[in-house]
């Protein structure tokens, strides 16, 4: 019997880095599923969106969010096209998780001072559940590093980046974003001359721009559904 297919969808952005360095996440993903129908779609932006990537694909799917946290877009979104098929499961997103935590940290390695504290830059959602997923991600990066973790939200929440930076004047800004865009830009700026880390996935960097455990953590979360399929 052939495996479920897999739909990775990211939230989609028009920058051509980021847009870039997603794509070969999605191609790493599917190099090493090579038995598996690996297809990416995208709740906003980009095409194809996920109804339609979804609607290509025939026979069982599990649809592996590229996505941080809970959020409008994992439940509405999603979900909402999953319910349209019977054989069609949406997994938990990436985040928080420990692996992304262990990227966090090599990301972290020699920018700014070492043991300096860290402001977490996270993107934020209106969405309350995406709360406990940010403050998992801080929690699980302290321990990893044994650093001071503060968050700073780039909208919808509080404290803001800039308040949480001007609470603490030394700390370096960990990019808790997928890839370069808008939120990257913007973090950026906020930022000003601190020592700021690369996104998640950054195929501008010259070793683990597309981190082997975030290739890891996709496969795990279609291979957690698909073996009960």
């Amino acid at each position: 019997m052939a495996r479920p297919a897999l739909l990775a969808v990211s939230h989609g952005t028009s920058d051509v880095d980021g847009a870039r360095s997603i794509a070969a996440l999605v191609a790493r993903v599917a190099a090493r599923l090579p038995d598996v129908e690996v297809r990416e779609g995208f709740v906003d932006v980009q095409q194809p969106d996920a109804a339609s990537a979804l609607a290509a694909i025939d026979g069982p799917v599990v649809i592996v969010p590229l996505l941080l946290s809970q959020g409008f877009h994992v439940h509405h979104d999603l979900h909402g096209v999953a319910t349209e098929r019977a054989d069609a499961v949406v997994t938990a997103p990436l985040g928080p998780d420990p692996l992304l935590a262990e990227v966090l940290a090599l990301r972290l390695d020699g920018i700014g001072r070492s043991g300096s504290p860290v402001v977490l830059a996270v993107a934020g959602s209106r969405d309350q559940r995406s709360v406990p997923d940010a403050e998992g991600i801080a929690a699980l990066l302290r321990d990893r590093t044994g650093r001071l973790v503060d968050i700073g939200y780039l909208a919808a929440r509080h404290p803001d980046l800039p308040t949480a930076l001007a609470a603490s004047p030394d700390a370096v800004v960990a990019t808790y974003l997928l890839g370069r865009g808008f939120f990257f830009d913007l973090a950026a700026r906020h930022a000003g001359d601190r020592p700021l880390t690369p996104p998640l996935l950054d195929d501008l960097q010259t070793e683990q721009g597309i981190p082997d455990a975030l290739v890891d953590l996709v496969i795990s979360r279609y291979e957690r559904v698909a073996s009960r399929s």
